[in-house]
């Protein structure tokens, strides 16, 4: 039987860090690491340890004695509790600090990397309703706050909102969230407030039934905006009601989906979805191009800054007329897109089919002929026979998910060798490992870090590396 921990509590602890989860990091008076809660960098606190874990120490704040000077008050009302926004306590310019700090960490310690020149990160200029993207579940079991446990008489228990972290089966029902422009806000309390006056069932995830199961909200920077809604089953009167009852109260939607998903997970991709009314799909530009998003799309959640991403990219990539680019994890090949004005062929590789076809439809939409597009595992389909079918590439752009490159993928680049190779990334940590497998033919040239997410701790990283000469 696990022994039960005595609490513990320390006095002072200066605080010098701060953690994916928000919370502040120290070093306890015999330099054991401490987590505390609602605490960011520069405050000094004194402190009771509620948990051990093997190397570090949880513990939350029992007395400021001094306060840091980068503490913001966060503006949302459900800060602390939805789990999202975890650093708005902590003022704009330090989570840049933070954030740029945490990149170079991860470059220097975990890829043991050398920089040639490092850019300072881009900040984004609106750090609030930036979201393009936003989606919240049904459930029949939302989160309680502390006053209406103590009072005991629960009015409703139904929420539309995010799931608690820690309880997947619990909702924090969202009043208002600081990360979607309106009409989001509206359209969302609208659903809820017409579900629960007609007596729809919502959502309950351990029991698996119900009727209400998820919402997902997309728009673009020039207003038009995107609905579908997850059913867990038919029930075609109260379906047609709810989607008619958005129809006649938001003229704004030109795009309002549904789906039936009885499984177990809310997952889009393996699901068909139906278009109730408008079309299946909205536009977003960037420059002079068109890109046509629909309900399965890849699309970067923060298109202002997205277009700050992409120059960058091209920037990086320092494309010739002449030259050959390679395209990986292209999603809807939007990055292929952009920089097959200055190349002479692009080629996108992206393991969802649907994401493929988006990719190929936005290239006609656009005009463009020299961007060409395949789909399949990258692990298996950028091989040899790849490369003989399409011609080498002088420049490749690899933009892989959170986990990073996989080290077939990894070995195939170094094979191929191309001149130049830029690296997007999401998660600086696995960029790193990939790119101390890379750098034994690669020397890093650039890094820039691009804040795409203000008031969390993603960040995304662009590097060039470039190909070492012979006589290195």
């Amino acid at each position: 039987m696990a022994r039960k921990f005595t609490e513990v509590f320390e006095k002072g602890l200066k605080v010098i860090d701060i953690n994916e989860k928000g919370m502040g990091v120290a070093k306890d008076h015999k330099g054991a690491v401490c987590f505390i809660k609602k605490v960011i960098p520069g405050d000094v606190v004194d402190i009771r340890i509620y948990k051990k874990r093997r190397g570090y120490y949880e513990a939350e704040p029992t007395k400021w004695i001094k306060e840091s000077k980068h503490r913001t008050q966060p503006i949302c009302g459900h800060f602390g509790i939805c789990g999202g926004c975890k650093w708005q306590h902590l003022s704009y310019q330090e989570q840049l600090k933070f954030k740029e700090k945490g990149v170079l960490h991860n470059l220097k310690h975990i890829g043991k990397m050398e920089i040639k020149d490092i850019l300072p990160i881009v900040e984004t200029k609106n750090p609030y309703y930036y979201r393009n993207k936003m989606e919240f579940s049904f459930s029949n079991k939302r989160w309680l706050t502390e006053d209406e446990i103590k009072e005991k008489e629960i009015v409703e228990k139904n929420g539309l909102g995010f799931h608690r972290s820690g309880n997947w089966d619990k909702v924090v029902d969202i009043k208002k969230c600081y990360l979607q422009a309106e009409p989001s806000n509206e359209i969302r309390n609208a659903i809820r407030s017409y579900a629960l006056e007609n007596q729809l069932v919502f959502f309950d995830t351990r029991e698996q039934n119900g009727f209400l199961r998820t919402l997902m909200i997309r728009n673009t920077l020039g207003g038009e905006v995107m609905v579908l809604i997850q059913f867990f089953k038919e029930n075609t009167k109260q379906r047609k009601a709810l989607l008619d009852f958005l129809i006649s109260k938001f003229p704004q939607i030109i795009s309002l989906l549904y789906c039936i998903n009885s499984k177990l997970n809310d997952s889009l991709y393996d699901q068909e979805i139906y278009c109730y009314s408008g079309q299946d799909f909205i536009t977003e530009s960037i420059n002079d191009l068109s890109f046509r998003i629909n309900a399965k799309s890849f699309y970067q959640t923060n298109p202002k800054q997205a277009k700050v991403l992409y120059a960058i990219t091209k920037d990086f990539a320092s494309l010739k007329s002449h030259e050959t680019a390679y395209d990986l994890y292209t999603g809807t090949g939007t990055i292929a897109l952009i920089l097959s004005n200055s190349c002479k062929k692009v080629v996108g590789i992206e393991s969802i089919s649907e994401a493929i076809e988006s990719a190929k439809e936005n290239a006609n939409l656009n005009k463009i002929k020299n961007a060409f597009f395949e789909v399949g595992d990258m692990k298996e389909v950028f091989d040899d026979a790849f490369i003989k079918r399409h011609g080498k590439a002088d420049v490749v752009i690899t933009d892989p998910p959170r986990n990073g490159m996989h080290v077939n993928v990894v070995k195939q680049l170094l094979k191929l060798s191309p001149k130049r190779i830029v690296y997007v990334s999401c998660n600086s940590a696995t960029q790193a490992r990939d790119l101390s497998l890379l750098k034994v033919k690669y020397e890093l040239v650039k890094s820039q870090a691009v804040d795409m997410f203000p008031q969390t701790h993603h960040v995304e990283n662009v590097v060039l590396l470039q190909l070492r000469t012979i006589h290195e």
